[in-house]
């Protein structure tokens, strides 16, 4: 297992709220997921989690252009097509169910 560091802002914000955390494993992708968190404040659940994949896109999008200096809209692009590309033909089923609560 290699986890990654919690942000700065996360550790130092008290109200701060994991939302998303995905794993490569077992040959597959294995996600913990806080859905609700829009709902029970009254927005639309899958209007905010189309905003955070947007948002994790443009933050993938900023790593790649300091890390390897891509520039941002290639990656944008090219996670968009595959975005597409996805749902229009998915390269796997997905399994399992969904686990609500915390550990």
């Amino acid at each position: 297992m290699n986890p990654l560091v919690i942000p700065p802002a996360a550790q130092r914000d008290e109200k701060s709220v994991q939302l998303l955390s995905a794993w490569a494993a077992e040959r597959g992708l294995h996600c913990s997921l806080n859905v609700g968190r829009w709902h029970e404040s009254g927005r639309d659940e899958s209007a905010g989690w189309g905003i955070l994949l947007a948002d994790v896109a443009r933050h993938i999008a900023n790593a790649m252009q300091q890390q390897y200096g891509v520039a941002p809209a290639d990656t944008l692009a090219g996670i968009r097509r595959a975005f597409d590309h996805e749902f229009a033909a998915p390269t796997s089923e997905v399994e399992g169910k969904f686990q609500p609560g915390h550990s």
